[in-house]
């Protein structure tokens, strides 16, 4: 059978874009559609604009600790539509950059929405169709409201970088990275920021010790968080919202940002009809190769839900292209990923946390917390964590913890030595860069505790 492409990419974000610029380079005949902006949620929506806002927002406190250190400045002041209009400038040039990888290795674009008619069979918004030999969904993900009475006077992180004007208050709903995340940027900002989260503590899933420290400095930062609470409803109160919480509070803020998860963006595309199977969010399920059901429709990216990060979501783009076009079957590896979380502090995770390995094994647990040199000279009482943990058989390290300023920067390079099964002895053999925060990791010689 003849096909109009051997590839068909549906979504135009860091997965998708991966795969069909890798695999034009191999000579296959791809095409491309998108009907949103190219670059995705990660460069359009998420990573790239959130990581510039949290440099925008840590100035603040930059310019107080260089007074401690015996520079004068004039009076600091934020100027949010200056800012607004570079953002958006920088995301429009990252967007011509995506659009041009694709262009310059030969792969046809269309800019508008994509639908499956059968396995080898794609149908645009405009009713043209399309056939390929193979199908690639790489929709991703999208925030979703929590349907709760009045939840439509609240915005979500897409809406944040589109803000007319900064909110003097603002109540942020969630306890993930994204909530946490846009709580330090805002308050950094001089937005007054209320937190509410339903759990017993803000980012769940990752290390217990170094999410505690993480929420205690977000407190002493100036973030009013409320655990144990999250929204009942919420009602227009002049150009703002009053909510009324399950803590028995009734609050009236400028703006009310849910961040309270985030669903696959599979509706419409015709996937069930065909005898995809989803699962419960409306994910694609796929085996290890990024292969579903249906054997010639693969997917990669957040509409999987696996590992919801854009580094995962190209490195299965290049698995696909090494299974399928080049002949060479290559599983995705998702195991020991590092991940960095952009609170204020930062957090850098790699392997398991002390309450994970300890359910598997019996582990030694190596930690520091302290003040650190820079922050503590300007008056601060900033803490920061440095965490390995052990296993007592092996004496590999299981998992590493950082809060610490830089600890994605850190974190990056400590997830070498984890990936590659360094032992605690690997580390203690390390001779230390001093001074450095990240020294205790390989200056820490007992166990604080056993388990």
């Amino acid at each position: 059978m003849s096909f109009d492409y051997d590839l068909f990419v549906i979504g135009g974000g860091s997965g998708g874009v991966r795969a069909a610029r890798v695999a034009a380079q191999e000579g296959v005949k791809v095409a491309l559609a998108e009907e949103d902006r190219y670059g995705g949620t990660c460069v359009i929506r998420g990573c790239v604009p959130k990581k510039l806002m949290v440099f925008a927002s840590e100035y603040a406190r930059l310019g107080e600790d260089a007074r401690a250190y015996g520079w004068t400045f004039g009076e600091i002041a934020f100027d949010w539509p200056h800012f607004r209009g570079k953002l958006h400038a920088e995301l429009d040039r990252l967007e011509g950059i995506y659009r041009n990888i694709l262009a310059s290795n030969g792969v046809q674009t269309y800019d508008q929405r994509a639908r499956l008619a059968d396995p080898h069979t794609v149908e645009l918004a405009d009713g043209t169709r399309k056939t390929a030999r193979h199908i690639l969904i790489a929709t991703g993900g999208r925030p979703v409201l929590p349907g709760l009475p009045g939840d439509e006077l609240g915005i979500t992180s897409d809406d944040v970088f589109h803000l007319d004007k900064l909110p003097g208050s603002i109540l942020i709903v969630g306890g993930g990275y994204i909530a946490s995340e846009f709580a330090g940027i805002l308050n950094g900002l001089g937005v007054a920021v209320t937190q509410y989260y339903r759990g017993a503590q803000i980012l769940r899933g990752f290390d217990d010790e170094a999410r505690g420290l993480v929420c205690e400095e977000m407190c002493q930062n100036g973030i009013d968080v409320h655990l144990g609470t999250t929204v009942m409803e919420m009602h227009k109160d002049g150009d703002g919202v009053r909510v009324k919480a399950t803590n028995g509070t009734e609050r009236r803020f400028d703006k009310v940002l849910f961040a309270t998860g985030r669903v696959p963006n599979t509706d419409g595309l015709g996937l069930a009809e065909l005898g995809i199977d989803l699962g419960r969010k409306g994910e694609v399920i796929v085996d290890a190769y990024s292969q579903t059901s249906v054997p010639s429709v693969h997917a990669v990216g957040d509409v999987t839900d696996r590992v919801n990060l854009t580094p995962v979501a190209i490195r299965e783009g290049m698995a696909f292209v090494e299974t399928v076009f080049r002949g060479n079957p290559t599983p995705v590896d998702h195991a020991l990923i590092p991940t960095a979380i952009f609170t204020q502090p930062e957090m850098g995770t790699v392997g398991l946390s002390e309450e994970e390995a300890r359910e598997i094994e019996p582990v030694e647990v190596y930690c520091n917390s302290f003040r650190p040199m820079q922050t503590s000279f300007a008056g601060r009482d900033d803490r920061v964590l440095m965490k390995l943990v052990v296993s007592r058989a092996t004496r590999k390290v299981l998992g590493c913890h950082i809060v610490a300023p830089g600890a994605g920067e850190m974190i990056q390079l400590a997830g070498i030595a984890v990936k590659m099964g360094a032992t605690k002895e690997d580390f203690d053999r390390t001779v230390a860069v001093h001074p450095t925060m990240s020294e205790e990791l390989v200056t820490m010689k007992s166990p604080v505790r056993t388990a």
